[in-house]
C-alpha cells in the first residue's frame, strides 16, 4: 500500500521551516516501512480531482469531528486497509476553514488529534509521526513500545 501524507496549501512552503524537516525525516523514516511520501495541493478541488485522476484511492481525512483514535488503533486501521488490498492511501489535512460536506462524503475515514486545534503544519508534523509509529508497531518495532 503506497501512503500520501497530503495537505492543503494556497502558498508555497519553505522546505528550511522546522515543521517542514520534522514531516521531511518522518517520511523518509517511514519508507523503511512502507512507500510514503507527501504532497501539497492549492486547493481542496485539487486534492478531490487527484483522487479522480487515481483509481482505487482512499482516502483519510483529519478533522477535529473525526474518530478518536490511540495510535495502536491508527496503527490497526491503517494494517487492516494493507491486508485488504488497499493499494494507495491519502491522509490529508485540510484547508484553514476546514473540510468541505463534499470532502467529507468522499473520505472512508477521518480522525482527529483531539477537539483543540492545531495549526495546519503542526497537525502536518504529527501526522507524519503518526504514521511513522503506526508502520512501527505493524512491524513489531522497539520505537512505540506501548506508551
Amino acid at each position: 500500500m503506497n501512503l500520501t501524507l497530503a495537505s492543503i496549501s494556497p502558498r508555497a512552503k519553505s522546505k528550511s521551516e522546522p515543521t517542514s524537516q520534522l514531516v521531511d525525516e518522518y517520511i523518509l523514516r517511514a519508507t523503511r516501512f512502507n512507500p510514503t511520501d507527501t504532497a501539497v495541493f492549492p486547493t481542496e478541488q485539487a486534492l478531490l480531482e487527484a483522487l479522480d485522476a487515481r483509481p482505487r484511492t482512499l482516502l483519510l481525512l483529519l478533522d477535529s469531528r473525526g474518530d478518536l483514535l490511540p495510535s495502536e488503533q491508527f496503527a490497526a486501521t491503517l494494517g487492516t486497509l494493507r491486508d485488504n488490498g488497499t493499494q494507495r492511501l491519502l491522509l490529508a489535512i485540510g484547508p484553514a476553514d476546514g473540510w468541505s460536506p463534499t470532502a467529507l462524503a468522499r473520505a472512508q475515514h477521518v480522525v482527529s488529534f483531539g477537539r483543540i486545534t492545531l495549526p495546519h503544519e503542526l497537525a502536518r508534523a504529527i501526522m507524519a509521526e503518526q504514521i511513522y509509529r503506526a508502520l512501527t508497531i505493524l512491524a513489531g518495532h522497539p520505537y512505540h513500545s506501548a506508551h
